[in-house]
């Protein structure tokens, strides 16, 4: 053993050969501590801790304005909604209050009045319930429609009350009332006229500021005649109106027209047309001079009548003359037709309907078209009419009154 050592020292030196790197190792250099995971993540959490509860000084300025945002916008909140709330609800009670005593006073002036129909009733002013608790009410608006009167139907009646004095409890144990003062309008329309009175084949129309003229048609005889009539409207008494009709003329095509009466306007006439005609042809104006009646209404001396009667250019001058023709339309032929049926015959007339329209007063056709109504009388105060006018929907009406008492 030490010759082998002592040999390969007498050599040169060599160099050192370093021995291998186990991969292993390196592997495991690379990977990590478990156990500095673990101690970290409770390190990691500590520090977290303990800078979430660093000291700082105290705001407190900052601090009561957070608290007071927080906790005060809320209260005003609850607080507007609950008014708002309570606002309504009284709104809801004092119009459910109007309407209970509106329908009450509706059906308390139906029962006191003896309406066919319930009025509409509108009370004014706001709030409702305070006048009540006051015992008085502002104005009430009232509308009542389709009041019959006799013959026709008021179309509509509206009055508006000042200052009714309420006797009564409560909106709903309301005994009465007092209207101080009302004042109002009747409309008697012409449309309800045309359907009561004319039975759809009469009109009515305006024809003056108290005029009404009726124009249609009537039957008469089982014939149908042109009718116009007017009526002159007046007031009655206090609460009514009334119509006095003249002016009655029956037409005959355009032959002839009949007015009722003894007049002299009156009776049966012919037409303007009619006379021209009759005039142009020469036996009918012959067959009228030979009727003596006639030649003396027309006041032709005796002597002109003959001459007319055997010369054909002197009959032309007679009744050529303009006078002559409007004198013509101003004789009566009623009697003269009756005595001469053949005569009535030559003028196109037919006995049987003249004599109908001889029987015929004028207070019969003019029944036809004549009306009068009465307000209905208020169980307490006055009601009166006042102003009476005709404009192109009918007939109207001031209405005033005072102290009526109202369901007592």
């Amino acid at each position: 053993m030490h010759t082998h050592q002592s040999a390969q020292s007498d050599g040169p030196p060599t160099a050192q050969v370093p021995s291998g790197r186990n991969p292993y190792d390196e592997l495991a250099s690379l990977a990590d501590n478990p156990l500095d995971d673990f101690l970290t993540e409770d390190g990691a959490e500590a520090q977290q801790d303990d800078g979430e509860e660093s000291w700082e000084p105290p705001n407190h300025r900052r601090g009561s304005r957070r608290r007071n945002r927080a906790t005060g916008l809320p209260t005003i909140v609850r607080f507007l909604v609950w008014v708002l709330t309570l606002v309504c609800l009284v709104v809801l009670a004092d119009r459910w209050a109007l309407l209970y005593a509106e329908h009450k006073a509706s059906q308390r002036i139906k029962d006191s009045m003896h309406l066919a129909a319930a009025p509409e009733v509108s009370i004014g002013g706001f709030p409702f319930l305070t006048q009540v608790a006051a015992g008085r009410l502002d104005s009430v608006r009232i509308t009542v429609p389709d009041i019959p009167a006799h013959r026709v139907t008021l179309t509509q009646v509206t009055a508006t009350a000042d200052d009714i004095r309420i006797d009564g409890d409560g909106p709903t144990s309301v005994r009465g009332a007092l209207v101080r003062q009302v004042h109002g309008q009747v409309l008697l329309s012409f449309a309800d006229m045309n359907r009561e009175l004319g039975a759809s084949q009469v009109a009515f129309t305006a024809q003056g500021p108290g005029r009404v003229q009726a124009q249609g048609t009537l039957r008469i005889g089982g014939r149908a005649l042109s009718v116009r009539a007017d009526a002159q409207i007046r007031r009655e008494g206090e609460r009514g109106i009334a119509t006095s009709v003249d002016g009655i003329q029956l037409d005959i095509d355009d032959l002839a027209t009949y007015r009722p009466g003894t007049r002299p306007s009156e009776g049966l006439h012919l037409t303007p047309a009619s006379a021209r005609r009759i005039t142009r042809e020469a036996d009918q104006i012959k067959s009228m001079l030979t009727v003596p009646a006639i030649v003396h209404r027309l006041g032709v001396p005796d002597s002109a009548v003959s001459a007319a009667l055997h010369d054909e250019d002197k009959l032309h001058q007679l009744t050529g003359a303009p006078r002559f023709l409007h004198d013509l339309t101003e004789i009566n032929l009623v009697d003269v037709a009756l005595a001469h049926p053949s005569l009535l015959k030559r003028l196109g007339l037919d006995l049987s309907l003249l004599t109908t329209l001889t029987k015929l007063t004028r207070p019969q056709i003019a029944d036809r078209f004549s009306f009068a109504f009465q307000l209905p009388k208020p169980p307490g105060g006055s009601l009166q009419l006042q102003r009476v006018a005709v404009d192109k929907d009918g007939i109207r009406a001031d209405v005033s009154g005072t102290g009526l008492l109202l369901g007592h």
